[in-house]
């Protein structure tokens, strides 16, 4: 089995190297994956792609600037069965994927990372966004679409392929991750 690390990123330099660094490929190497690493770079206006080309990703450009657009192109690019998702920022624990790999083989489809569980660095995100917006946003979603995810908006996910192919993803910009919860619940995935 392939898993796919993609990640978008805009303007990264100086970072985007050690986030492909973080992942641990051996780790997963060991447990019998094959591992393929794709930098989405949405338009970089720095090296963001020569940074991640170094650190050996496979690097595809897209002109389409926005959340939405990196991620479905980077989609269309992997190989992989099981797809894992994150950001280029060293914002999530990529040392955590092999947790999200388990999860998968458990029989999940679709797992989300969760950022309001109390191990977050305390300037990792703003106090409004913490303790009033996203929770808020999560419950507001969770009741209309009867899920219950803690964290609706958190960006480090896990999907098998055969799930993606099942949803129907169009939004260019940030309301991606949440069509992607929507589409997930709705086929029930």
């Amino acid at each position: 089995m392939l898993v796919s690390a993609v990640i978008s990123a805009f303007n990264e330099e100086g970072v985007v190297g050690k986030t492909i660094k973080s992942i641990p490929t051996d780790k997963i190497k060991q447990k019998g994956f094959k591992v393929e690493v794709i930098i989405v770079d949405n338009a970089s206006e720095d090296n963001t792609g020569k940074e991640a080309a170094e650190a050996g990703a496979k690097v595809v450009r897209e002109e389409k600037r926005g959340y939405g657009n990196a991620y479905q192109r980077g989609f269309k690019e992997a190989k992989g069965d099981i797809i894992i998702m994150g950001d280029a920022d060293l914002t999530y624990p990529m040392e955590m994927i092999p947790e999200f790999i388990e999860e998968i083989l458990k029989g999940y489809d679709f797992v989300i990372g969760d950022r309001l569980n109390g191990m977050m660095e305390d300037d990792a995100m703003p106090a409004l966004h913490r303790y009033i917006g996203n929770p808020l946003l999560s419950k507001m979603l969770n009741i209309l679409f009867k899920n219950n995810i803690r964290d609706t908006h958190c960006g480090m996910r896990a999907i098998t392929r055969e799930a993606l192919q099942r949803l129907d993803l169009g939004a260019p910009g940030m309301e991606f991750a949440i069509e992607m919860v929507i589409e997930a619940t709705e086929k029930k995935t």
